[in-house]
């Protein structure tokens, strides 16, 4: 009888420490919706922002089903002291104030509660993360503010645990125990389930992360998520990478989407390699000595555009385009919202398939038959990589190389200070480059810039950057956030704009025969608003420049992402019947969609992979869809969506062979 009133009174405490949990979470996203409301869609009503509080609600009650159930277990059932249930509520308030405070600057850099960004920072230098953490994102003081959030929570939760508990029934009989004990321990387990499922007692029925984005509004929609939920995305995503699962993907198909991107139709071989197999078409220019395929950090493409042409911070870039001897298309989609992701999408000529390529011991053994490197050198061409940062940054060095790189260049090699613990300027970058020209062969440059990223700490002023002006022209903008940081941001792209642009002309007055593409690794990270648009959060420019470039060398915006610029390397410059091998065509080629993890592109419109939001293109005139079916074209997307995904993700996880 003593255990059994021990036990009553503990489901009583175990209770208040779930619905304590509950409670905390629930205020700690109402204060978040609030505090960020900027974020939420013009239009969206009140009632959007009340099925967020419900949702969410349901999804915590997994959050704190989790805390409850540890109290449960070593207190309740196996007796611990009950001063283990307090730790354990004042545990998980702090982890949870500390994860509040840093929900903010973390959904203001990724639009996006925490996910696979956070998963790719452990792979990331963790003293720069540490920096960066202090420098930019004020970890200084939101640390103190969650301490001091958890001191609440103390106050409150162990005034709540002292209440008195109902006393334990009187059971007098046998048979009266046996039933409470009964009716004890199913709802205890309906109470588990419930929780588990997210306010069901069914997976079909109840709420998970996968289905919780139940409002119109994206904003929204990640709210609903609490920390730990958020958290637990993260892990699941990580997990699925693992074990090599992401969606377009269908093995059993593998021989009929390898036909599908083929250049030569019809093929039955019992290898990848005849399929991707391609012969260009001949020379298109005069071969250039020196090509540089130049990877600007974070060069989204909307400051390029005409409604943002008073920021004055992508004048250099364009100056480039305007001139008779460079082409530009905009229809240009990265191979992924991270900077080695899309890197590796040059350097292997592989999608992102959820797959770290870099972490890949297939990738130290073989070289990818899409690779970049053979048909540059078979060329005639050495290859080089050049990296303002630690040539061991996620394995960078270690990958270009065994993929057929002749050298790789990083912060070591360029004599010049760290300007943030990521690396040098990108000025110091593209001197050490220019210097080492004189003494080469013909070389193929791989460049990726450093400066514009976090910790935007460069000075500004010093550089020439009209601080005050981009301001002034950032505040008339719609829905910015945070004017003041955001023309940060900018003054940082402007410097890389600046200094790539010079780069460029002083290398063309004196190497004429060069050929310069201009891309950036991601556009994620610095959006014009808080509600920006598809186009603007995920496309990033694709310019060529040089001698025999001209403004119709490729169609009108021609569609095309990273994968696609190599085989335009071939396309402009082999020998007609040369032999290359790619999954995705050159942009000569195209095959009309590009895409990364979450969006896609077409000559006409942009749209999430993963749903039916789309949006039409901000530079296609609407009276020229008058004979285009949209809906096809998403279909046609789609294919090839699944198509590229499908050969990628073979040729990682099986090798060449289809046999």
């Amino acid at each position: 009888m003593r255990f059994l009133k021990r036990f009553f009174a503990g489901l009583q405490r175990d209770f208040r420490i779930f619905v304590f949990i509950l409670l905390l979470l629930e205020i700690y996203r109402a204060l978040f919706i609030f505090m960020m409301s900027d974020y939420i869609s013009a239009g969206t009503d009140s009632s959007q922002i009340w099925l967020a509080q419900l949702a969410g609600i349901r999804l915590s009650l997994k959050t704190a089903g989790v805390v409850t159930l540890i109290s449960f277990v070593f207190v309740t059932l196996i007796g611990l002291t009950s001063r283990l249930r307090l730790a354990i509520g004042i545990i998980a308030s702090l982890i949870f104030s500390i994860l509040f405070m840093a929900r903010f600057p973390y959904y203001r850099e990724f639009n996006a509660t925490f996910g696979m960004d956070l998963v790719m920072g452990f792979h990331d230098d963790i003293i720069s993360i540490i920096i960066t953490l202090i420098q930019e994102y004020g970890v200084i003081w939101r640390l103190p503010v969650a301490f001091f959030l958890t001191i609440v929570c103390i106050f409150f939760l162990s005034r709540f645990l002292l209440i008195k508990t109902i006393p334990l029934p009187n059971l007098e009989t046998l048979t009266k125990k046996i039933l409470f004990v009964t009716w004890t321990v199913i709802c205890i387990a309906l109470f588990f389930v419930f929780s588990r499922f997210g306010g069901s007692l069914s997976y079909e029925s109840g709420l998970n992360w996968e289905n919780s984005g139940l409002t119109s509004d994206a904003f929204l929609n990640e709210c609903i998520l609490d920390d730990g939920q958020a958290l637990y995305r993260a892990y699941s995503i990580s997990r699925d990478m693992e074990v090599r699962e992401i969606a377009g993907v269908e093995p059993d198909k593998i021989r009929e989407y390898a036909n599908f991107i083929s250049q030569h139709k019809n093929i039955n071989a019992q290898s990848l390699e005849p399929y991707l197999e391609r012969t260009a078409g001949g020379e298109r220019i005069e071969r250039p000595k020196h090509i540089f395929i130049i990877m600007g950090e974070t060069w989204m493409q909307w400051p390029m555009l005409g409604k943002y042409a008073p920021l004055h911070v992508a004048d250099g870039i364009k100056s480039i385009i305007a001139e008779p001897n460079a082409y530009y298309s905009r229809n240009f989609m990265p191979t992924g919202n991270f900077t080695s992701i899309s890197l590796e999408g040059i350097v292997t000529g592989m999608p992102d398939v959820n797959i770290n390529i870099n972490y890949q011991p297939r990738t130290y053994e073989e070289i990818y038959i899409p690779a970049m490197a053979p048909p540059l050198k078979e060329l005639g061409y050495r290859v080089d990589f050049w990296y303002g940062g630690a040539p061991s940054w996620d394995n960078l060095a270690k990958m270009a190389l065994a993929q057929g790189f002749d050298n790789f260049y990083g912060y070591p090699d360029l004599n010049a200070p760290k300007q943030t613990t990521w690396g040098v300027k990108d000025g110091d970058l593209f001197d050490a480059i220019e210097r080492h020209l004189p003494d080469e062969p013909p070389t193929v440059h791989l460049i990726m810039t450093t400066t514009n990223h976090p910790p935007y700490n460069l000075d500004l002023a010093e550089e020439g950057f009209d601080f005050a002006a981009t301001l002034a022209e950032i505040q008339k903008l719609p829905n910015v956030d945070n004017p003041r940081q955001l023309t940060v941001e900018l003054g940082h792209y402007w410097y890389m704009d600046k200094v790539t642009t010079k780069f460029i002309r002083s290398v063309i007055e004196k190497y004429p025969d060069s050929l310069f593409i201009v891309t950036g690794d991601h556009a994620h990270r610095v959006d014009p608003s808080s509600r920006p648009t598809i186009f603007e959060h995920e496309s990033v420019p694709f310019v060529m420049y040089g001698a025999g470039i001209t403004k119709n060398i490729l169609p009108r915006d021609a569609v095309g992402g990273h994968m696609s610029i190599v085989p335009t390397i071939i396309e402009l410059i082999a020998p007609r019947g040369f032999i290359y091998y790619s999954i995705m065509p050159s942009m000569f080629d195209s095959l009309g969609a590009a895409f990364n993890i979450d969006s896609y592109i077409t000559q006409n419109t942009a749209g999430r992979v993963d749903s039916d939001v789309w949006e039409i293109l901000p530079q296609v005139a609407s009276g020229s869809l008058t004979q285009v079916n949209l809906s096809d074209e998403r279909k046609h997307a789609m294919d090839v969506v699944r198509a590229i995904r499908t050969v990628g993700w073979w040729l990682l996880t099986k090798g060449a062979s289809i046999s």
